[in-house]
């Protein structure tokens, strides 16, 4: 069933895709509109990012209108603190900033303040109307509960939402649809007796992000009739585990010339503590086999578990096609902007890990797109940008002003046609008792931890999936960049403290 709670009625800005509304339809307004599409757990596994297997025709069509960044990278390799850092367009400063219960410890329940919790809160303040549907935020409904309780009425961004609907369907709350499957059933109602995957023959609204759809479609039509400007988050699950999709979605693979990872060893030179055991993929019990570090899991699983991850993509691209072929359909696309990030990478047996929660390229390298209908479209980019430099580009495009200290910088100018040489090209990210530090050549990896080595350069000229640590080779290398990765060191890691395992 759908719940509508009514927060407020000023404006806010969630963490998904930014949509901006056309002046000629709403002749009243006087700032954009933005349309922000989140989906989690998505690798770039698009054709522009070079992976020609993937079928993503609406995102293909909306990066040939849009610029696509090829080297955004998220702070951390999770969701909760990925969410967080880009909601408040800041760095992580303690332990808790880098774990998924980041915006429940240090948003929710607090009081309202003179700084905006978020850059959906700041651009409520200024006169937007905002709402989030799904998985905005770290919880997929946008209120604090867990995975086993009944939905709360305690909202994760209690500034930032004038509304925050959500239709949880046939699996009653948030997190049960999160983790849900085609007949009604979950992971942790079933205590992990499920597989990782499911390829059911049924509709998209059989699955949560097909209800999700619906929803924003529905919101878009009375969004398009108000004369104020808004910002609408909507958040789709898929791909995150378990891998569902309708099977529809399925039969556009074949699986047997599905490739598989570049990388399926541990890379040279690097102590396993860099990685982890996939812990997260190996909750769902009737997988037919189990990510180790020990040894790759065989070919022909890793083949169906590609199969699977590439099905719920497409299964979401069609969702994100339907909202935004509304969006055209209300007369809205003149005047929005459309914004698609994903909160992370993920591994799909890259150095024999399944799942995110590392600091190599696979884990935070995410999709970020953004169609400014100022900027001609079709532009590709490969500048180093930071989930944290969207805040301060959302806000310079809405004309919004008021900003408080952020870590971030805008990367409007990145809109425009032009080379553009004086970028920065630097972006970090933080996990693992490790900092890690990007720019357009090299990433270097600092652990502050006991086991050898601690740190770790990977030459992209080189070697793009950085399977060799080259730092004893190269020290006046790492010499100089360690220069740049102090800039990015925070203090998180100075004293001894509990780890986010």
């Amino acid at each position: 069933m759908i719940k509508k709670i009514i927060l407020g009625s000023a404006v806010s800005i969630g963490i998904c895709t930014l949509v901006f509304m056309p002046a000629a339809a709403q002749k009243k307004q006087q700032k954009p509109n933005v349309l922000f599409i989140c989906v989690d757990d998505l690798r770039p596994d698009l054709k522009v990012y070079g992976n020609a297997i993937v079928h993503s025709p609406n995102l293909d069509k909306l990066i040939g209108q849009a610029t696509v960044f090829r080297n955004q990278f998220v702070t951390q390799p999770t969701c909760g603190a990925s969410r967080y850092s880009l909601l408040t367009g800041r760095r992580p400063r303690n332990i808790t900033e880098i774990k998924n219960e980041a915006i429940e410890q240090r948003i929710a329940g607090k009081a309202k303040t003179d700084v905006p919790e978020t850059f959906v809160d700041n651009l409520r303040r200024n006169g937007y109307y905002t709402v989030g549907i799904g998985k905005i935020s770290h919880s997929p409904d946008g209120y604090v509960y867990g995975y086993n309780d009944p939905k709360s009425d305690k909202p994760e961004l209690p500034n930032s939402w004038d509304e925050i609907p959500f239709d949880a369907g046939k699996w009653g709350t948030g997190w049960n649809a999160f983790f849900g499957y085609a007949d009604g059933s979950n992971r942790q109602g079933e205590k992990g007796e499920v597989k990782p995957y499911e390829g059911a023959d049924v509709a998209d609204e059989s699955y949560p992000d097909g209800l999700t759809a619906n929803l924003a479609i529905k919101k878009i039509k009375e969004l398009a009739a108000k004369k104020e400007s808004f910002f609408l988050g909507v958040g789709f699950f898929k791909p995150h585990l378990p891998f569902t999709a309708p099977k529809k979605y399925w039969d556009l693979y074949d699986e047997s010339k599905i490739t598989l990872t570049p990388s399926p060893d541990i890379p040279e030179n690097v102590n396993a503590a860099s990685l982890h055991a996939s812990s997260e993929f190996n909750q769902y019990k009737l997988g037919e086999e189990k990510a180790s570090l020990e040894k790759p899991v065989s070919d022909a699983y890793a083949r169906k578990l590609r199969h699977a991850y590439y099905a719920a993509i497409s299964y979401t691209d069609a969702q994100i096609g339907k909202v935004i072929d509304q969006l055209k359909e209300s007369g809205l696309t003149e005047n929005t902007i459309i914004v698609v990030w994903s909160d992370h990478g993920w591994h799909l047996g890259d150095y024999r890990v399944w799942g995110k929660h590392t600091i190599f390229d696979q884990s935070v390298k995410s999709v970020l797109i953004v169609k400014d209908p100022g900027s001609k479209g079709g532009t590709v980019r490969d500048q180093i940008v930071s989930s944290i430099d969207i805040y301060p580009t959302l806000m310079e495009l809405c004309g919004v002003k008021t900003l408080p200290a952020l870590d971030g910088k805008s990367f409007a100018p990145l809109l425009k046609k032009g080379n553009h040489t004086d970028w920065n090209n630097v972006a970090y990210s933080y996990y693992n008792k490790g900092i890690s530090v990007r720019n357009d050549r090299y990433r270097l990896t600092k652990y502050f931890r006991e086991k050898e080595p601690v740190v770790e350069l990977y030459d992209h000229q080189a070697d793009p999936h950085e399977n060799h640590n080259v730092a004893a080779k190269n020290p006046s290398i790492v010499d100089e960049l360690t220069k740049i990765w102090e800039k990015g060191n925070t203090g998180l890691f100075n004293e001894p403290q509990k780890t986010n395992e």
